[in-house]
């Protein structure tokens, strides 16, 4: 007698919040709605990290030069980021997931897997799951939200930007494999501008185009990330939701709103960037062992230098003093700098990974 039960077909759902930080300031500033809005910096340096579907109409996108921005749209209106409304919004949306799973992966403030195979209300389909979510989320914070549906997170992921903004899309068992076959390779989540023109290089193009590549040859053109294409060319993804995603590094940096070619002038730069990183790890009870500056010139070249302690660092002193001395390693400067970043990695939970007395954390709890 076999008593074997299949393995029940996963239901995913990835939620995105619609132009989430532009929505929040168009939310809490009535005068700001159905206007073209950025959020960041206007001056010459500032960036978009945000753009309202007004402003997209335009062209404007996040990560873009604030004055490329004003130039595609002369109406365009700036907002500084409020990162701490952000957070707090956002603590609301993962509040309203833990009503249904447990099994919640966030992303990013406004992104994030739930896996709702099993779910805590017993609800059978994850379309009717998706819509109550998006709904309760409209209700709590007054904000849209979209979501894909499928049997695995590549297809829930590309299934969410299907019916942008505040709409949702399923992709089925049996539309997975000819969905994927028909979608360029550049729109592919993973798949960054970089490795759609190496794929380009061999031929590439669409997901039937890599389906057409064995493992072998993805495994030695593409490494560690071959068997996964070879997966999603045919609607394949076995990764499971992670609620407890750990964060692999936390960083910082700042563009000037000059160029920097005096040493003491760029070291006083990384005391900022030093306590942004710290901050943050101090929030999540953990550190790090290893520190990293990266340098971005004049010319948009950039380069980095990194050193790796015995232990985590201690203190946000620690940190700038790494980053400092890895910053004079540089100088002279090839060229004037118009950028610097700090980041921390090979992350640990302090009070597991360091073995000196706890004194020395000055976590100041």
């Amino acid at each position: 007698m076999n008593d074997m039960t299949p393995t029940p077909i996963r239901k995913i759902v990835h939620v995105d919040m619609d132009a989430f930080y532009a929505s929040v300031e168009q939310r809490d500033n009535p005068e700001l709605r159905g206007k073209p809005l950025a959020v960041g910096g206007s001056a010459a340096r500032g960036v978009v990290a945000a753009a309202s579907y007004e402003a997209r109409a335009f062209g404007v996108h996040s990560a873009m030069p604030s004055v490329t921005a004003k130039r595609k749209c002369p109406d365009l209106i700036f907002v500084p980021p409020r990162f701490d409304v952000y957070k707090a919004v956002s603590q609301q949306i993962r509040e309203i997931f833990a009503e249904y799973t447990p099994l919640i992966e966030p992303l990013s403030l406004d992104e994030a897997y739930l896996d709702v195979t099993e779910n805590l209300k017993g609800m059978e389909i994850a379309t009717e799951i998706a819509l109550e979510i998006r709904a309760k989320i409209k209700q709590v914070t007054g904000l849209n939200a979209s979501a894909g549906i499928s049997y695995n997170k590549f297809l829930a992921k590309m299934a969410s930007d299907l019916n942008k903004p505040n709409g949702q899309a399923v992709i089925t068992p049996k539309n997975g494999p000819g969905f994927v076959e028909a979608l360029p390779v550049k729109k592919f989540h993973g798949v960054g501008p970089a490795t759609a023109e190496r794929m380009r290089k061999y031929g590439i193009e669409t997901g039937l185009d890599l389906k057409s590549k064995s493992l072998a040859f993805l495994q030695e053109h593409f490494g560690k990330s071959g068997p996964y294409f070879y997966g999603i060319a045919r609607g394949i993804d076995d990764r499971q939701v992670k609620p407890d995603r750990i964060r692999k590094s936390v960083g910082a940096e700042d563009t000037f709103s000059e160029d920097i070619n005096d040493l003491d002038l760029a070291t006083a730069e990384l005391k900022p960037l030093a306590e942004k990183v710290w901050r943050y790890c101090e929030a999540q009870g953990i550190s790090g062992k290893t520190v990293t500056v990266k340098f971005k010139y004049s010319d948009f070249t950039q380069a980095t230098r990194s050193r790796t302690g015995v232990f985590p660092v201690a203190n946000m002193a620690e940190v700038l003093d790494m980053a400092s001395d890895l910053l004079a390693t540089v100088y002279p400067f090839k060229r004037p700098v118009r950028l610097l970043g700090v980041t921390l990695s090979s992350l640990t939970n302090e009070e597991a990974g360091d073995p000196r007395p706890q004194s020395q954390l000055d976590l100041g709890i």
